[in-house]
């Protein structure tokens, strides 16, 4: 029998980390869940600690995927091969609460039209130290329509979903949609996070139930600039796909707010260096 959610793990080159995140996921007060996770070829001995879990009941880790494809390849991998009715995807150097499943599994079940639920969530620094708590969401609180929510997310300027281990979502319409959407890599999260909630409704909850680590390694610290012209051709669009989700205004806003994110970025991790563990950076080779 399927379990109700699959938590997937895409690891890559996070040695210093992935025991950490293994242990939040397992450590859930909800019962009937999965964890899949897969090595994505990292150079670093990712995969001899992944390999420590291989014995525990709810792990299933999978061979490791072969290198190229970049973060959508392993992304794919592990989202495929989940059985959950729901799924939410942590990355390899992620957090999630003990009570994120109990929370997010209750908002959907007791609201049959929503499609996905996310939550606020914590930034923690390269060796966990909370330094930002609560973030996210913009003022989205409840139920809310899928609709609203793809426009609160546009004129924000930036992804209030929250990285992938805030959200849980319905596993078939992520299939439906063609998995994860790397059309816009550095959005990838963001973008079908949005495609899932033209569904149905949203959920959001105002408890902190994951925490973001920033790290020398994260796209962001490198490449804020790309981010933020990824994110006007994103929201550019989604205006043109569908006229009527989005309006002119809409997209200036995101568009000008998703500029003065990207300089607010670069200001942040240039006041936080010392902070993002440089000494365990590895450099990209997938």
């Amino acid at each position: 029998m399927s379990p109700k959610v699959s938590i997937v793990i895409p690891a890559y080159n996070n040695v210093q980390y992935i025991e950490e995140t293994l242990q939040s996921v397992l450590n859930q007060t909800f019962e009937d869940y999965e964890v899949v996770v897969a090595d994505h070829s990292s150079i670093d001995g990712t995969a001899e600690v992944i390999a420590r879990f291989k014995e525990h009941p709810k792990v299933r880790v999978l061979s490791p995927t072969p290198t190229g494809g970049g973060a959508q390849a392993n992304w794919n991998r592990v989202s495929q091969a989940a059985t959950g009715e729901y799924l939410k995807l942590v990355c390899g150097d992620d957090l999630i609460a003990p009570n994120a499943l109990t929370l997010q599994v209750a908002a959907l079940e007791a609201n049959p039209g929503a499609v996905m639920v996310s939550s606020h969530r914590d930034l923690v620094d390269a060796n966990g130290r909370l330094f930002l708590k609560g973030r996210g969401l913009q003022g989205v609180d409840g139920l809310v329509g899928g609709r609203q929510a793809i426009r609160a997310t546009v004129r924000a300027g930036s992804n209030i979903f929250g990285e992938p281990a805030c959200s849980l979502f319905k596993r078939d319409l992520l299939a439906q949609e063609g998995w994860w959407d790397n059309t816009h890599p550095y959005l990838i999260d963001e973008a079908t996070l949005v495609r899932i909630c033209r569904h149905g409704d949203f959920v959001a909850l105002r408890e902190s139930l994951a925490s973001f680590r920033i790290s020398a390694s994260q796209w962001s610290v490198r490449l804020a600039r790309q981010q933020s012209d990824q994110a006007i051709a994103f929201h550019q669009q989604l205006r043109a796909d569908d006229p009527t989700l989005l309006s002119r205004l809409d997209v200036t806003v995101g568009n000008v707010k998703a500029i003065a994110m990207s300089y607010a970025r670069r200001l942040a991790y240039v006041r936080l260096t010392h902070r993002m563990g440089h000494q365990h950076a590895v450099e990209s080779t997938v």
